[in-house]
């Protein structure tokens, strides 16, 4: 069966499925020698050789591989940066065949969770919406709570033309106004936990990344260490977003 380009390249570790439609839309990205127009679709069978950026990449499968990686204040989650500050994937091991791909972002100021994995379709279906899949945090909040203010989070909140809100709000410890909660969600918007606290007038502190799905921040787990996925949790993983690992083993 035919498949989106940008799906196909993906699965392949050549990025993520938005950053390689990004690249046929500038007209960087040839298959046959000839260039990829955006929504084109292919049989893997008929892709003989693929140049991005005037440059032949050759289609070979890595391993599939996901990362935990125990993300620091102060990194930033772009590959590339002008002002040449650290990145999280200045922290990757190499790959010979394939590239990282983030499983969303965490701003310079949140720390916790990030997932990497070198298999597009599953990056893909962690970050889409219509998957569901929670993502925990743990906050912390300067102010006074009020249970109004509660039942606004979890009820929802327009922000940016669309409807947010917390799956969530547990609290955990804390005196005054200096407050701990545990808090999820289901989507992965840019600075979508800050803006929801600041909606209420409520200022966010402290942020880090618990859990992502099935995956959870191990304890163990020092600020600034990775951790490889076994197979078999990687074949849980994949479940979860309802792939079958084993028919993408070459």
């Amino acid at each position: 069966m035919k498949e989106r380009i940008q799906k196909i390249l993906s699965n392949y570790g050549l990025g993520s499925r938005r950053n390689i439609e990004k690249k046929i839309c500038q007209g960087l990205i040839k298959i046959n020698k000839k260039l990829v127009q955006p929504g084109e679709l292919f049989l893997k069978k008929e892709i003989q050789c693929v140049y991005v950026d005037k440059k032949k990449i050759p289609l070979k499968q890595d391993t599939i591989k996901i990362i935990l990686y125990h993300k620091p204040i102060g990194e930033i989650c772009t590959k590339n940066d002008p002002l040449n500050r650290t990145t999280v994937f200045n922290k990757l091991p190499k790959l010979i065949n394939s590239n990282w791909i983030s499983v969303g972002r965490l701003d310079i100021n949140t720390s916790g969770l990030l997932l990497f994995t070198n298999f597009g379709e599953l990056a893909y279906r962690l970050m889409h919406p219509s998957y569901n899949i929670k993502r925990e945090y743990l906050v912390r909040v300067f102010g006074i709570i009020s249970k109004k203010m509660i039942f606004t989070l979890k009820k929802g909140i327009k922000i940016n033309n669309s409807i947010s809100k917390f799956h969530d709000i547990i609290y955990m410890y804390g005196k005054n106004k200096n407050k701990w909660f545990k808090v999820s969600l289901f989507q992965g918007k840019n600075k979508e936990i800050r803006l929801l606290w600041k909606y209420v007038g409520i200022l966010v502190s402290r942020l880090i990344r618990i859990s992502y799905g099935i995956i959870k921040l191990p304890q163990s787990l020092k600020t600034g260490n990775l951790l490889k996925l076994n197979s078999q949790y990687i074949k849980n993983v994949f479940y979860s977003v309802n792939l079958y690992y084993n028919k993408y083993i070459y």
